[in-house]
């Protein structure tokens, strides 16, 4: 008679099934580098756009980036609730996929700064322009004591953005 794959109690209880067999180990395994490839893949391509200026093609990728995300952090979940088991059960995968998870937190490092620095530079242009058109000549006003005013009083001006660029 085989295992189980998964422990039937855990079944029982209402909570996810436990691991219970080598061949569920390694699919869980492979399931979790199948997400890793594809979201570091992902974090990849937005790195690539956003260093190359392509802001709106890097944000397109959000969505994607976004659901492989949440599929990956619900298999590291699954991952820790089955810590034991798979040390036992699948010992070369799990190193092979330590060793893999060094490579993606470094990329993730990566894309974080890239992230930072247009996120900075975005601010810095935002800053800039808000500073250029609110900087206008000075208006001219008299005092209470007849005598020309000094303080800069500036008007509010409008701003326009082409969406076009």
């Amino acid at each position: 008679m085989t295992p189980p794959l998964f422990n039937p109690v855990a079944i029982q209880s209402g909570e996810e099934p436990l691991i219970g067999s080598a061949e569920a180990a390694e699919e869980l395994c492979g399931r979790l580098n199948a997400t890793m490839d594809e979201l570091l893949s992902a974090i990849d391509t937005e790195t690539k756009l956003v260093r190359a200026g392509k802001l709106i093609e890097a944000s397109d990728i959000q969505p994607n980036k976004s659901e492989l995300a949440k599929v990956y952090v619900a298999d590291i979940e699954q991952f820790k609730r089955n810590a034991l088991a798979l040390s036992r059960l699948a010992p070369a995968s799990i190193a092979a996929l330590k060793a893999r998870h060094e490579e993606f937190r470094s990329l993730l490092q990566i894309n974080l700064a890239v992230l930072a620095t247009a996120r900075e530079v975005s601010q810095d242009i935002i800053k800039n322009v808000a500073r250029k058109t609110s900087a206008g000549p000075a208006t001219t006003t008299y005092g209470r004591s007849g005598t020309m005013s000094k303080d800069k009083i500036i008007g509010e001006r409008g701003i326009a953005v082409d969406c076009n660029l």
